[in-house]
């Protein structure tokens, strides 16, 4: 950036035209446009969403499930690690929300994704649930998910994350 100056951070609800760039990302990410959590099976490519845009680029995903008064966070992605991404996504699905009348927002991760535990509970999420083998079962449903994860940790258990608001 000229001057040394540093983007901001704009999150702005998933489009239309942001489609083609928020599946390849997930296709890159997760091995196709399907996610599953506690066994149901999610097609992304229908799922409400919201864009981190840092500066002129897309550098952030989150999809999500809205139910009433507790809606899901299906998927959240950065390709900028360490730049606010990520948070802006979570501070935004907050606010909206909240402004819908959610009361719960959750999420469902893996056993082997310490990042993602790390930087949930740092931004006030809880876990409050293990699901043993639970990826074993997804499995069925999505054979691509991989046998082992992250650090190469073997690829088991659902773990559940939640935020009161």
């Amino acid at each position: 950036m000229p001057g040394g100056t540093v983007p901001t951070i704009r999150v702005l609800p998933l489009t239309e035209t942001d489609r083609p760039w928020a599946n390849a990302l997930l296709t890159e990410r997760w091995g196709s446009t399907r996610m599953v959590t506690r066994g149901a099976v999610h097609d992304l490519t229908q799922l409400p969403g919201l864009v981190a845009w840092y500066g002129d680029d897309r550098a952030g995903l989150l999809l999500y499930r809205p139910a009433g008064a507790e809606w899901e966070i299906v998927s959240l992605d950065s390709t900028l690690v360490g730049h606010g991404v990520g948070t802006a996504l979570l501070a935004a699905i907050r606010q909206l929300a909240q402004t819908n009348g959610c009361r719960r927002l959750w999420l469902i991760t893996t056993n082997d994704n310490l990042p993602a535990l790390r930087f949930y509970q740092k931004r006030g999420f809880h876990l409050v649930a293990v699901y043993p083998d639970a990826v074993t079962e997804a499995r069925r449903l999505k054979p691509e998910i991989p046998v082992l994860g992250l650090e190469d940790i073997p690829l088991r258990d659902e773990l559940e994350l939640e935020i009161v608001l």
